[in-house]
């Protein structure tokens, strides 16, 4: 075995927003409601011609010119999104031809909903732990979008797109990933699911659409349960008391979900970061955009340990604690 760690990040958003204002002309709701209920302000919405693959093409080449990163000698491509241009070919092959990757690389999409870019991190780490692998590429990324209902108030106002992609290197020192925990609850299936081949979850016969549906309340009551228990469990495997921890980065669902979920865990709010303000729920993504934004505000720094955990359809959910040992960046970011 040896040593991983993350050594470089990237994000992208598109351009264009879509404010609390702008659906208070869309549905019955307006701008204080919304950010009482959520958190949130606006949210970046993709063009009818860009796709997940666009993102995270944009996403990389921002890690490229920020850290002076090839992608050149990556051996691995792992993308999690629950909104791949295609059902298949994956998301994976489609960047890793765009990028220039060789094609002795190996890509894959791995589909874990919200907490899929954690479990994307975590199998990174895996390969290249294991030495099977050198230099892994991992994006968080969703155009979710192109699967909201806008005449739907309860899911329209939460969703929005973005990327941000990582790279996982071999590390010649000691390992950047100190502890994981994983779960799922799959009767719980039923609460988040966007419908495909089949019409029922459970015994239970679902809507039928190819839009997001999503019980709320009830995903509601089992995150704000599940993550603190979670979040427990990987402390305890790492050896680390939760004042070790610098910071805090949950899946930027919504506000409310994250607030009683820090004050469970008796854990400052003023110590998580989140990117759901002007970005919304842009669910594989959320979580690497929120480490970025610390990052680009230069709050987050090297050495410290940082705890990232995913919850959302599957009902599925995973955490990471790493220590940041990420390269030297040599242009400053552009603006998201």
């Amino acid at each position: 075995m040896t040593g991983s760690k993350i050594t470089a990040i990237g994000s992208y958003v598109p351009a264009q927003r879509l404010t609390n204002t702008d659906l208070e002309h869309m549905v019955e709701t307006n701008d204080e409601w919304i950010v009482q209920r959520t958190g949130i302000r606006e949210r970046r919405i993709s063009r009818q011609d860009e796709f997940t693959s666009d993102l995270c093409v944009a996403a990389v080449e921002d890690l490229i010119v920020r850290y002076g990163k090839s992608v050149q000698d990556v051996d691995m491509v792992i993308v999690a999104t629950s909104t791949p241009d295609f059902t298949f070919p994956t998301v994976a092959a489609i960047i890793q031809h765009r990028l220039g990757i060789p094609m002795t690389s190996g890509t894959m999409d791995l589909s874990a909903a919200c907490s899929g870019f954690v479990y994307g991190l975590h199998t990174a780490n895996s390969f290249v732990a294991s030495g099977l692998h050198r230099k892994v590429l991992v994006i968080g990324a969703d155009t979710i979008s192109k699967i909201t209902d806008y005449t739907d108030r309860s899911t329209c106002i939460l969703f929005g797109d973005g990327a941000s992609a990582v790279l996982v290197e071999k590390s010649e020192e000691s390992s950047g990933f100190l502890g994981f925990h994983l779960g799922s609850d799959g009767s719980g299936a039923q609460h988040v699911y966007r419908t495909a081949l089949s019409r029922s979850i459970n015994d239970i016969e679902l809507i039928d659409s190819q839009m997001l549906v999503q019980n709320g309340r009830e995903v509601f009551r089992w995150a704000i349960r599940t993550v603190p228990q979670g979040v427990e469990q990987l402390l305890m495997k790492a050896e680390t008391e939760l004042d070790q921890v610098d910071w805090f980065i949950p899946h930027s669902a919504n506000l409310r979900i994250i607030e009683p979920i820090s004050e469970r865990m008796n854990y400052s709010m003023e110590k998580v970061l989140y990117s759901l303000v002007n970005f919304g729920n842009t669910s594989a993504a959320t979580i690497p955009l929120a480490l970025d934004m610390g990052i680009r505000e230069g709050k987050v720094q090297n050495g410290q340990k940082v705890l990232m955990y995913g919850f959302g359809a599957g009902l599925t959910h995973a955490g990471l604690l790493v220590q940041l040992d990420l390269d030297q960046q040599i242009s400053d970011p552009t603006p998201l």
